[in-house]
């Protein structure tokens, strides 16, 4: 009975000892997938394939020549220093107006015309002016006659020449206010032929340029610097682009920098420009300054309360470590990446500090030393295929 015992026993032993090497032998022959720990490091790090590869172009990080520029945002405005606004000399009530808005006009060329009640004063007085020196000619002419065969005194001599001259000092005195209403002397000559009263006073564009308002209307009742003025004119061969810029900027903006402007309504068009004033107050609520750029404007094609931006050149151009645009990553915090490899195959997503990008060139201030290789192409398939291999 015991030995029966002993080989139950030792056939239970057998039993388990033959299971567990069943087990080993299965582990053995396929071993269970165990997922890696991954570390800082290689979560920011991807390695593709050979045929992945052929897509990722790779370039080295190189110096690239950066102009020190500043920018500025402001409007289109006209040149006020050749812009006039067009009063009459005299009041009166607007007979007729000869332009509209918009129209050319070049110098001395009518742009309305007034009744004038001092204009028709001045008329008459040189018509007067006109006959009285006619008579004390006359009557000159008739006493020094007299006087040769002493039919009259010395005195009556004298008193006519003294009426002859005030009556000739009254005439060019007429002539000159007949002037200062802008009339040419042929004109004048005229009107004492035809002693004919005309009160129609013509205000002359007082240089070439283009209307850019119009508020005179016939009947209207106008005097001299009442606004708004009747017509204003501007010369556009020059235009005003105002910016408010903040005042951490001005130590770099002095006048007479060149600039060249760009306008939002006219894209790939450039003006050149410069400078012409700085503001002299600060803003105390936005913390800006006035600055103020004339530009050229040839084809005629700018308008006032355009949209503009300009860049203005504060230094001379400096060397600094470049890098294509397509290689920088915008990452969803906010920061700047970009990936290095060393082997065209692993790639590691590495944080840049950049500055400025100028033709597709992009100023890198820290995270890259010069030689370095980027993804210079691919860089945003490297980021997403980064971000499928850390789920």
């Amino acid at each position: 009975m015991v030995l029966r015992n002993k080989r139950l026993v030792f056939a239970a032993c057998l039993a388990i000892t033959a299971t567990a090497l069943g087990w080993m032998l299965l582990s053995t022959s396929e071993p269970p997938v165990a997922k890696p720990s991954v570390s800082q490091t290689d979560k920011d790090a991807i390695t593709i394939t050979e045929k992945q590869a052929a897509l990722v172009k790779v370039e080295a990080a190189h110096e690239y020549e950066f102009a020190i520029q500043r920018r500025a945002i402001g409007t289109v405005d006209f040149n006020q220093e050749k812009t006039v606004q067009v009063f009459s000399q005299y009041p009166g009530r607007i007979k007729q107006v000869f332009v509209t808005a918009g129209d050319t006009v070049s110098l001395n060329q009518p742009l309305f015309s007034i009744e004038s009640p001092d204009l028709l004063q001045a008329t008459s007085t040189l018509i007067s002016a006109a006959g009285v020196r006619v008579l004390a000619n006359k009557a000159l002419e008739r006493v020094k006659k007299m006087a040769g065969i002493q039919a009259s005194s010395q005195r009556d001599l004298d008193q006519a020449a003294s009426d002859q001259q005030t009556a000739e000092a009254n005439y060019r005195s007429a002539r000159d206010a007949m002037r200062i209403f802008g009339k040419t002397d042929l004109e004048i000559d005229a009107i004492i032929s035809t002693k004919k009263l005309n009160s129609e006073l013509i205000v002359l564009s007082p240089m070439a340029g283009k209307v850019i308002s119009r508020n005179a209307q016939p009947g209207l009742f106008v005097q001299p610097g009442s606004t708004p003025a009747p017509v204003a004119v501007a010369d556009q061969t020059t235009m005003w682009i105002i910016a408010n810029v903040p005042e951490t900027e001005l130590a770099f903006i002095k006048e007479g920098q060149p600039l060249v402007a760009s306008i939002a309504a006219l894209p790939g068009v450039r003006y050149q420009g410069k400078i012409v004033n700085i503001g002299a107050a600060v803003d105390s609520a936005t913390r800006r300054v006035a600055v103020r750029a004339e530009i050229t404007n040839p084809d005629n094609l700018l308008r006032a309360q355009m949209l503009a931006s300009y860049v203005i050149e504060t230094n001379s151009p400096k060397k600094y470590i470049a890098i294509p645009a397509e290689s920088i990553v915008r990452e969803g915090d906010g920061t700047i990446t970009t990936f290095v490899t060393s082997d065209n195959r692993t790639f590691k997503r590495r944080s840049l500090t950049i500055g400025l990008t100028q033709n597709n060139q992009v100023q890198v201030l820290s995270g890259l030393t010069l030689g370095e290789n980027i993804a210079s192409d691919g860089a945003i398939f490297l980021s997403n295929a980064l971000a499928l291999q850390s789920r």
